[in-house]
């Protein structure tokens, strides 16, 4: 009998010391005595390039900086350091033979237990959660909760809507099918508080401020290019063309006998030295230094155009545009695509579409080798913007863009770039710019507005904030910097 007493104290002394020490591993904190943030990405880090900035820049602030996401695609190769972990989800098992009705429930409560488990593992609390948004399901409500638990400060970027993503599944019912209003009434309710909200477009800013009562900092932070994206140089392009893609672009069957003659290494289909006897001729003297890379002027005009092949990228319309456009002209163009695979390739006389996936340090190249770009991207929410034209941006490259509500926030029509509604006008437009290629004048104009505007001479115009052409780095310490600092200057001081 005593022994059974004395075991049953002891059971009731250690759950009693368990629930005191999960307690003071929970329980919510005001102050922390690491600067650090938790970024919570539901989805590959590879194809999250705001998010891996982001971290970037905590991490160069010094901020000890856990990425809790899936894998798949290689991060930025500067994602790395002391101060700097990257941790990654299970993959959530493949349920194609269910119904979604099914196995969607399944995957969030997954989800749930894995970011659960990644969160509360951390020894020290984060003194930010950075969470990306969409995807809302389960992963706002689960912020919310640890943020509350460990007293961390919750910052949510919203990149868009998730509701309305879901309800493009639904084309018939769109936001008014039982699922998407129950996807809107979750992001709204667990996404209306937090301590600060990021937001990729002042429209984006407007709307949810007024229909969902957001609380907390209300910030913009547009989508800028790191500083590695820039115009490529013609060594660049040479490198590019003669080594690290020319087995790619060997192997593509539309462009054999399309490009111009080339023996590398002292020549590419775009470039070429004073040593190549075949482009003797053929250098465009603007960059020609002798015994280095310079442009060739019997090079075809590069367009490139990025996509993830998601349901917001109608490729038919540039497909159409370019039939057109090699009806009307006999410029020899060559159309590359980053992505997976091309539906309909259009082998025509005069133009050729190449696709091929991209290694990350190759990708800001190739934007930046490339003549005209060529964004697809209609949003669902008709808030958010497109990240590929700021890539494309960064990299002086000028883009044709199909026109939605808030593109006038990043694409300048006339500017910087040119809006079209369909085929027709973007065909025209190509047309228009890449007349006389290489010598066109109308694209260097668009180009030219596209130079940094970062550090304005004491005699420039004045630009307001959000006019000014910044880099990532610069941009985020303008605009994020402040607030995640700001509780250090108010102690120090």
């Amino acid at each position: 009998m005593l022994s059974s007493d004395l075991t049953s104290v002891s059971v009731f002394l250690v759950s009693v010391v368990l629930c005191w020490r999960l307690w003071l591993f929970f329980r919510p904190r005001e102050q922390h005595s690491l600067r650090s943030v938790a970024i919570v990405v539901l989805g590959d880090i590879g194809r999250s390039p705001r998010m891996m900035y982001h971290a970037q820049s905590f991490a160069e602030l010094n901020f000890y900086t856990d990425i809790i996401c899936y894998g798949g695609s290689a991060p930025i190769q500067t994602l790395t350091g002391p101060n700097l972990d990257i941790r990654y989800l299970p993959e959530p098992p493949r349920l194609h033979a269910l119904p979604f009705l099914i196995s969607a429930p399944f995957k969030v409560a997954l989800q749930v237990f894995s970011i659960f488990w990644m969160l509360f593992i951390t020894p020290n609390p984060p003194e930010f959660i950075l969470v990306q948004n969409p995807p809302s399901i389960p992963t706002l409500a689960i912020v919310q909760l640890v943020a509350y638990m460990r007293g961390s400060k919750l910052i949510i970027d919203w990149h868009n809507l998730g509701y309305s993503i879901l309800a493009m599944r639904f084309p018939r019912q769109g936001e008014r099918h039982p699922l998407v209003r129950l996807a809107k009434w979750f992001e709204a309710t667990f996404g209306r508080s937090a301590y600060a909200h990021l937001f990729v477009t002042r429209a984006m800013r407007d709307h949810l401020v007024k229909q969902w009562d957001l609380r907390g900092l209300k910030i913009v932070l547009h989508d800028r290019p790191p500083r590695t994206f820039k115009r490529t140089a013609p060594q660049g392009v040479h490198d590019l063309f003669a080594v690290h893609l020319k087995k790619s672009l060997d192997l593509q069957p539309s462009l054999k006998g399309f490009l111009p003659k080339y023996k590398p290494p002292q020549s590419s289909a775009f470039t070429a030295t004073n040593a190549s006897p075949d482009a003797q001729l053929q250098i465009d003297p603007i960059y020609s230094v002798a015994d280095t890379p310079s442009l060739r002027q019997d090079r075809p005009a590069l367009l490139m155009s990025s996509t993830s092949w998601t349901a917001d990228e109608d490729f038919s319309i540039l497909l159409d545009a370019l039939c057109k456009y090699e009806a009307s002209t006999s410029k020899k163009l060559a159309q590359a695509l980053r992505g997976d695979h091309w539906q309909r390739p259009a082998a025509g006389q005069r133009v050729r579409c190449v696709s091929m996936w991209l290694e990350a340090e190759h990708y800001p190249l190739l934007l930046g080798a490339a003549d005209l770009g060529v964004c697809l991207h209609a949003s669902s929410s008709n808030l958010d913007l497109p990240m590929k034209v700021v890539d494309m941006f960064g990299c002086e490259l000028p883009v044709c863009a199909l026109q939605f509500d808030c593109l006038h926030e990043l694409v300048k029509d006339g500017v910087n770039g040119l809006v079209f509604k369909d085929a027709d006008q973007l065909a025209q437009q190509m047309e228009m710019l890449l007349s006389g290629f290489p010598r066109c004048p109308r694209l260097d104009e668009l180009r030219a507005n596209l130079k940094p505007v970062s550090s304005p001479s004491p005699h420039s115009p004045p630009h307001a904030p959000e006019e000014i052409w910044e880099s990532w780095d610069e941009h985020w310490a303008r605009v994020v910097r402040p607030i995640v600092l700001s509780d250090v200057r108010r102690n120090e001081g």
